[in-house]
């Protein structure tokens, strides 16, 4: 009888769809600010917490100074404090972790439970959300947000009925997502408009020289895609060869079987394929890098052949395996299946606000919904009030969590203070790799289980503008930079919803946002755990003066051209660095195909006493509906 198996790729129309738009009064700091510029929670005086607003911090935000220490010297030294002082705090739950699984575990407890519940949700950073963090700027009288992290969110129709129904009781249904469809430009490519430009843009002598069109198109031989390739500074037989993929007027795998072919997408690497069959330069295949980069994390050297494809990246047209298929999977949803994926103009940090909201509503008494939650300034001083039957503690790095009796023990560090309380319940909604810190009784089976897969990083930057004139003439809203260290940038969200209004016109101030992964591209050799490992440590190693850097360079030589002048016009930058960031997915070319049950997720994600998991590593997938569905699993595994 054949085996079950845990599938290393498990794609849905979703999925592919998520892969071509993915990869999506305060004060402001000198943009030549260091990361000390970036005020943490923990100097702010309690006198002043009332007007303390972390999303309007510029300078090195994401994993900020002040997050991270604490949970470092407990997992490299195995440090932590020899006492704590107990509070004499005693939850229904505590939930460590305030991020999108977090806050929904909290959500469902609540209602499998009494409104009443006492929850305590811990989180280690100075905000809420997760990567679902909001950036947040104001300039000439205007509001400015963008994206910190998470962005996108679907049809709640097209996730399952535990998360869609959360999404529905947040006032996300069907109506709204259709709003919100409205309230997107035609042009905004990450907002789901596909039909949006798609730029290049590549060096070209001194500056970058942007060619326009929509190369998502052009990649799968739709539209002009030969003019575009011709219009490359890459040597000519490198643009025959482009153009000749693009078009798929060759297959690149005729010498081998439909077996072999099979075997082949599936063992070697997706720029292996590229260099050997379609004959492309290690010069040019960044070109086709960029979108695997910033997609998945790492580049194609990292991905099969069929994993890069299933993804949005050309080559289907090229392998020869279906005459009449003429069009790539990527290439018919670009035309056929946009419009699914939606965002709000801080991306999915609005989800998390909604949650927040309804569980707290001291923090924003007046809000209404949707309708209003981008614009809505949040009271962060009503978070953590004792007659509040739900809080959110702050700056507060969970380092034990241990069973004690019929409660759980949870030790923790807030502003250097060892502190201690305790719950009836406990739902981890961290980094898996830090559990088996907190948890030392654990197995090991279990302990190797949950530190397996390795997040992936990223670094998104949001750099304020003067004004859009220069960035208006590049002539698309999104191009990819492959040779840059940003490989995506964008002009940020444009949508009016949540009662936003986006810049009117070029004179506005306008907002850049820039995406990039760290992880090495050159085929540096190793595991992708390994490769994603090393682009964790590029990011702890970058400096906000390193990244700002880069970033005035890109934009100057990308719209120099164009009038622009970094110096006079780049007001401010936020750099939001991610280093545990998306959860790891299983790779054709490391991981192997696993027995149901016995996938290194399923062995450490198992409840563990009065203690479960939630967290998006716990199902091997980055989506916010996996972070909804973790968490309902694991209040589930709780109340049994």
């Amino acid at each position: 009888m054949a085996r079950k198996m845990v599938m290393k790729t498990k794609i849905t129309r979703r999925d592919l769809l998520n892969g071509i738009v993915i990869g999506a009064g305060g004060f402001l700091l000198p943009a030549y600010g260091t990361e000390s510029a970036a005020r943490s929670w923990s100097s702010v005086s309690p006198e002043a917490l009332a007007e303390y607003y972390p999303p309007t911090l510029t300078g090195m935000r994401g994993s900020h100074v002040g997050s991270f220490e604490v949970a470092h010297a407990l997992a490299w030294q195995g440090q932590k404090p020899d006492s704590y002082k107990s509070l004499n705090e005693h939850y229904d739950l505590v939930v460590v972790g305030g991020g999108m699984s977090g806050l929904a575990a909290a959500w469902y407890y609540r209602k499998k439970t009494d409104p009443a519940a006492r929850i305590l949700i811990l989180d280690n950073h100075d905000d809420f959300g997760g990567h679902a963090k909001r950036n947040e700027f104001h300039y000439k009288g205007r509001m400015l947000l963008s994206l910190g992290g998470a962005q996108n969110l679907d049809n709640p129709s097209n996730y399952g009925d535990v998360a869609g129904s959360l999404l529905i009781d947040l006032g996300i249904d069907e109506a709204a997502i259709a709003q919100m469809a409205a309230n997107t430009p035609d042009d905004y490519v990450l907002g789901g408009k596909l039909g949006g430009d798609v730029g290049m843009t590549v060096p070209d002598g001194e500056e970058h020289l942007t060619i326009g069109g929509h190369w998502l198109k052009f990649f799968h031989g739709r539209g002009d895609y030969r003019a575009a390739v011709r219009k490359l500074p890459i040597p000519e037989n490198q643009k025959d060869k482009l153009v000749a993929f693009f078009g798929g007027e060759k297959d690149f795998l005729d010498d081998l079987s439909l077996t072999k072919k099979w075997d082949y997408v599936n063992n070697n690497s997706y720029n292996q394929f590229l260099l050997d069959r379609v004959g492309l330069s290690i010069d040019t295949i960044p070109i086709l890098d960029a979108h695997l980069l910033i997609l998945n994390g790492p580049s194609g050297w990292n991905h099969t052949v069929l994993e890069g494809i299933l993804v949005g990246s050309p080559g289907l047209r090229a392998l020869g395996w279906l005459a009449d298929f003429v069009d790539s999977i990527a290439a018919r949803l670009i035309d056929d299946l946009a419009g699914e994926i939606r965002m709000f103009p801080d991306g999915n940090a609005s989800v998390a606000r909604l949650l927040v909201q309804k569980m707290i509503p001291g923090v924003a008494p007046g809000m209404k919904g949707i309708e209003d939650v981008a614009v809505t300034r949040f009271d962060y001083s009503a978070l953590d009030q004792s007659d509040q039957s739900v809080r959110v503690r702050l700056n507060s790095t969970a380092v034990g969590v241990k069973e004690v009796g019929d409660y759980v023990k949870v030790d923790y560090v807030q502003q250097g203070k060892p502190l201690s309380i305790a719950a009836s319940h406990c739902v981890l909604a961290c980094y898996n790799n830090l559990i088996p810190d907190l948890c030392p009784e654990m197995s090991e089976a279990q302990k190797n289980g949950l530190s397996y897969g390795v997040r992936v990083p990223f670094v998104y930057a949001n750099v304020l503008l003067d004004n859009g004139q220069a960035f208006g003439r590049l002539g698309v809203t999104f191009t990819h930079c492959p040779y840059d260290p940003f490989q995506w940038v964008s002009a940020a969200p444009t949508m009016a919803s949540g009662g936003y209004e986006p810049p009117r016109g070029p004179d506005d101030p306008m907002v850049v946002f820039m995406m990039a992964s760290p992880t090495p591209a050159d085929g540096t050799k190793g595991t992708t755990r390994d490769l994603l490992r090393m682009g964790r440590h590029k990011i702890y190693a970058s400096t906000f003066d390193d990244y700002e850097q880069q970033i005035r360079n890109q934009l100057q030589r990308m719209l120099g051209r164009y009038g622009f002048d970094h110096e006079a016009d780049i007001k401010a930058i936020t750099v939001n660095r991610i280093p545990h960031g998306y959860a790891y997915w299983y790779q054709g070319l490391d991981d192997p195909e696993w027995e149901e049950g016995q996938a290194p997720h399923e062995i450490g994600r198992q409840q563990f006493g009065r203690i479960s998991i939630a967290n998006t590593d716990s199902e091997v997938t980055p989506y916010m509906n996996a972070a909804f569905d973790a968490a309902h699993r694991a209040v589930e595994e709780q109340l049994q």
